[in-house]
C-alpha cells in the first residue's frame, strides 16, 4: 500500500508549538551562556607561537562548532515560521533576537581569525601538520586569509553591530513588505486573494489572459511599492559598497567570488561561453511565441505550457514520479527521498500568507532538513520539488565529514540541486509516450536553459552595473527599472517583445544580505551539474558512491581544484562550459523540430 505524503511540513518534531514553542525558547535562552562561555575562552586564546598550541586550536574549533550548531538549528527553525506564514509577528520578533546572537557569535569569531591570521608563518605551516588539525587545513587557511582581506577586530565588530539593525534590517524589511502585498483577480472563473508567491504561480498558467492580468497586477503592485523597494535595494548596496570602501576592495564581485571559493577568470569564461552560444535560445522564444499565436514573445508569456495537454501532477504523483526516477540512478538518492517525503519534510500546500519562491534548509542539530514551496501541479513545480531535494540530499552526504567542514559555497550547492532536477527532467521527456506530453516536458526543460541562461544573465548584468552606479550615489527607481530594461534585452539577447521593469524590485535574490551576488551561483551549478551528469549517464548506478565523494569534498576545496579533482577538467576555460551547454542546446533544437512537426 503507497503511504500518503503530507502536504504541510512537521515542524513540530522540531520544536513542538511553532513561534510560541516553550522548547524553543528555552534553546534560546541556552545560546546565551553558551556564547557566554565561548566568549570567555575567545578571550583567553593567544596567537599560536608553535606547533604545541595545536590541541588549543582545535579545543577552539571544537567550541565553535557547538555554538554554531546550537544557532543554525534555532535560525533554521525561525526561518520556515516565517516563509509558512508571513503574518506571524512573534516570528519576526524571534528572528530580531537570532540575528543579535548570530552577530555575538560573529564578534568574536573574528577576533579568532584575526588572531590566526597573526601566525607566523613558519608556525602556522607547523600547525597544520600536527593531527588534530589536518582535517581543517582548508578551512582555516581561508578564514587566515579572510582576516587578511579586512579591517582591524574593533572596525569589524563595529560592522558587524551596525549591520544587525542596519544592514539585514533592511532585507527584513523587504521580507514584510512583500509578504504584505495581496493580489485579487478571478482565477479559472473563481475570485481570489493570492500572496505574491501564489500570483507568480500564475505566470505558467494554460490561460493566457488570466497570465497577463496576473503580471499587470503584480506590476502595479510593484510599481505602488517601488520607491520603498528602490529605499531598501540602495540602503542595502550603499552599505555593502561602504564596508567594501573601507576594507580597500574596489570589485563588488570580490566578496562573492572569495564566498564561492572560485576565481573571477572562471566566471568570465563561463558567461563568454554562454553569451555565444544564445542563438538556438532566441529561436526558442520566437517558436514558442509562434506557438502561442503571438508576433513575438511577451515576459509574462516565458513560463507559459505550449501544449493544452501539459500534464498536471498532484503532490503524491509528484513525489512518486521523482521517487521513481531517483532509484534509476542510485539507491541512497531514492531512499533519502523516501525519507523526506515520510517523515513531513516538506512544506508543499498552495495557501494564502506563504513567503515566495522556494528553499531548502538544514537543522545541523538534529541532522534533518526542511523544504519550503508552493505546489500547484505542474511539471515545474514536481522539477523544483527535486531541485530541493537535491539540496537536502547534499547535506545528508556530508554527514560522515566534521560539521566545520560541511559549510559549502553556493555554486557548488546548486550542483546536487540541479543535478537531482535534471535527473527527473531528463528522464521525463525520456519516458513520455505521447509526442504532446514530450513536447511539454521537453519544454520544461529548455525553459530551465533560458532561466539560467538569460534570466540569470540579465540579474547578472543589473546587479553589476547597478553598483557601479551606486557607488556615485542613490539610483533611483526610474533609473532601476531602465537598468533592469537594458539588462534583460541583453539577457536574452532580443528575443523576448516585452521586458518586466519592476523585476529588480520582485526577486527577492537581489535583497539577500547573507549573500551578495545571489544570481551567478545557479548559472554555475547547472552547468557544473550537467557535466557530472552526463559522467552518471555513462557510468550507471555505480557512479552515485563517487557523485558522493564529490559532494563530501565541496565544502574543502576551491572550484577549480574540485573539478580538477572529479572531473578532469580546466573550469576557467570556456571549453568546459560549452560541453554543458551543447547538451541544453539539443534540448532546444529537439523542441524546435518537434513542434515544427505538429499536425
Amino acid at each position: 500500500m503507497t503511504v500518503k505524503f503530507s502536504e504541510v511540513w512537521d515542524l513540530d518534531a522540531l520544536f513542538p508549538g511553532g513561534s510560541s514553542s516553550q522548547e524553543l525558547r528555552v534553546h534560546m535562552d541556552n545560546a546565551g551562556p553558551k556564547l557566554a562561555e565561548f566568549e570567555a575562552l575567545v578571550q583567553k586564546f593567544q596567537v599560536p607561537q608553535s606547533k604545541e598550541n595545536a590541541q588549543q586550536v582545535a579545543d577552539l574549533l571544537e567550541q565553535i562548532k557547538n555554538v554554531v550548531l546550537h544557532l543554525r538549528q534555532s535560525a533554521s527553525f525561525i526561518g520556515c515560521l516565517m516563509a509558512q506564514n508571513t503574518e506571524d509577528k512573534k516570528a519576526v520578533l524571534l528572528q530580531s533576537e537570532a540575528s543579535s546572537l548570530s552577530a555575538r557569535l560573529q564578534s568574536s569569531f573574528q577576533k579568532v581569525q584575526q588572531d590566526l591570521a597573526k601566525t607566523e608563518d613558519g608556525v602556522w605551516a607547523d600547525l597544520l601538520e600536527e593531527e588534530p588539525l589536518r582535517e581543517f587545513r582548508f578551512l582555516l587557511n581561508e578564514w587566515r586569509e579572510e582576516a587578511k582581506m579586512q579591517l582591524s577586530e574593533k572596525e569589524e565588530n563595529l560592522i558587524t553591530a551596525l549591520g544587525v539593525d542596519g544592514y539585514h534590517g533592511w532585507s527584513q524589511l523587504y521580507d514584510m513588505l512583500v509578504g504584505e502585498m495581496k493580489i485579487t483577480m478571478a482565477v479559472d472563473g473563481e475570485e481570489k486573494t493570492m500572496s505574491v508567491g501564489q500570483a507568480n504561480n500564475l505566470s505558467s498558467h494554460a490561460d493566457g489572459a488570466t497570465r497577463q492580468e496576473s503580471y499587470e497586477k503584480l506590476e502595479t503592485a510593484w510599481t505602488e511599492k517601488e520607491e520603498f523597494f528602490a529605499k531598501t535595494l540602495n540602503s542595502i548596496a550603499g552599505f555593502r559598497l561602504a564596508v567594501y570602501e573601507k576594507r580597500g576592495w574596489e570589485n563588488p564581485l570580490q566578496e562573492p567570488l572569495h564566498i564561492n571559493r572560485m576565481k573571477e577568470e572562471t566566471l568570465n569564461a563561463m558567461w563568454g561561453a554562454i553569451s555565444k552560444n544564445k542563438q538556438p535560445f532566441v529561436e526558442y522564444l520566437h517558436k514558442k511565441g509562434e506557438l502561442l499565436g503571438k508576433d513575438g514573445l511577451d515576459w509574462y508569456d516565458v513560463d507559459a505550457p505550449v501544449t493544452e495537454s501539459t500534464q498536471q501532477f498532484s503532490y503524491q504523483e509528484g513525489a512518486e514520479f521523482i521517487l521513481k526516477h531517483f532509484k534509476k540512478f542510485g539507491p541512497e538518492l531514492a531512499e533519502f527521498a523516501e525519507l523526506a517525503f515520510e517523515k513531513g519534510w516538506i512544506e508543499a500546500e498552495d495557501r494564502p500568507n506563504k513567503r515566495p519562491g522556494g528553499f531548502c534548509t538544514g537543522l545541523p542539530l538534529t541532522e534533518e532538513s526542511r523544504i519550503f514551496m508552493t505546489y500547484s501541479g505542474s511539471m515545474s513545480n514536481v522539477a523544483t520539488l527535486a531541485h530541493e531535494l537535491g539540496h537536502a540530499f547534499h547535506s545528508y552526504a556530508l554527514r560522515p565529514v566534521h560539521s566545520l567542514n560541511r559549510s559549502y559555497a553556493m555554486n557548488v550547492a546548486e550542483t546536487a540541486s540541479t543535478f537531482a532536477e535534471m535527473i527527473v527532467a531528463d528522464a521525463a521527456v525520456k519516458n513520455a509516450e505521447k509526442k504532446e506530453e514530450k513536447i511539454a516536458l521537453l519544454e520544461d526543460k529548455v525553459q530551465r536553459s533560458v532561466a539560467f541562461f538569460m534570466n540569470i544573465h540579465s540579474r547578472f548584468l543589473f546587479e553589476t552595473r547597478f553598483y557601479e552606479e551606486r557607488k556615485k550615489g542613490v539610483v533611483s527607481a526610474e533609473r532601476l527599472n531602465e537598468l533592469m530594461e537594458e539588462a534583460q534585452q541583453e539577457g536574452f539577447a532580443d528575443g523576448l517583445k516585452s521586458t518586466h521593469p519592476h523585476f529588480w524590485a520582485s526577486k527577492l535574490h537581489f535583497y539577500i544580505t547573507d549573500v551578495p551576488f545571489y544570481n551567478f551561483p545557479y548559472t554555475f551549478g547547472y552547468l557544473f551539474s550537467l557535466s557530472i551528469y552526463a559522467k552518471a549517464l555513462e557510468e550507471g548506478t555505480g557512479f552515485e558512491e563517487k557523485y558522493m565523494a564529490l559532494l563530501r569534498d565541496t565544502a574543502i576545496m576551491t572550484a577549480e581544484d574540485l573539478a580538477m579533482k572529479h572531473l578532469g577538467e580546466d573550469i576557467t576555460q570556456q571549453a568546459f562550459w560549452e560541453k554543458g551547454i551543447a547538451l541544453c542546446v539539443k534540448d532546444a533544437e529537439e523542441f524546435i523540430a518537434l513542434t515544427s512537426s505538429v499536425e
